[in-house]
């Protein structure tokens, strides 16, 4: 995520960050988490992003509400008891691209996300699931986490979102900005 705004900045776009809201969640997360909890993570991850969304031209976060939306089906057990899947459905169509991280590593401890491999595979069989009803295939890119290195060319993908850079024109890079939000 990082690295992407990154470039998005090296660019001469102007650039915002989301945080991750799980981190803030008072309610509970991972495998822990209740419907309330994961509700609370749906709505935190709307708010942030209205808040920022118009504060740049690119607004990068680590999640989309479907990802949010995953973990909330799997902790009801694919039922909806607050009725949010309008919600997420007409949410999903304010984004202009979904990167979607293919988890072929190992998972490693941070202190908040799981390390729970069983976890990961179900919420990966729910956005498996998911993502064809919420997501345009046109919007989707699949890469293999371990592609992200270093070394990775985030061009290709940053064309994608904005387009070609004018020709002839040096951009002038943008700082990548980290605004505090409701939670800091």
């Amino acid at each position: 995520m990082h690295s992407f705004a990154g470039a998005v900045g090296r660019s001469g776009r102007s650039v915002e960050v989301g945080r991750e809201v799980i981190r803030f969640n008072p309610l509970g997360l991972n495998e822990g988490a209740t419907p309330e909890a994961q509700l609370w993570t749906i709505m935190a991850q709307i708010q942030q992003e209205l808040e920022l969304r118009n504060r740049a031209e690119v607004l990068v976060t680590d999640r989309a509400v479907i990802d949010n939306f995953a973990y909330f089906l799997r902790v009801t057990g694919g039922t909806d008891p607050f009725d949010v899947r309008p919600l997420i459905a007409t949410w999903c169509d304010t984004y202009d691209l979904f990167v979607r991280l293919q988890p072929d590593v190992p998972l490693r401890a941070d202190g908040v996300r799981s390390t729970n491999d069983r976890f990961r595979d179900e919420i990966e069989t729910i956005l498996n699931a998911i993502l064809p009803t919420y997501v345009p295939q046109d919007r989707l890119v699949v890469i293999r986490a371990s592609e992200v290195t270093e070394a990775f060319d985030w061009g290709a993908l940053l064309e994608r979102l904005v387009g070609p850079a004018p020709p002839g024109e040096t951009p002038i890079p943008q700082t990548v900005a980290l605004h505090p939000t409701l939670w800091d």
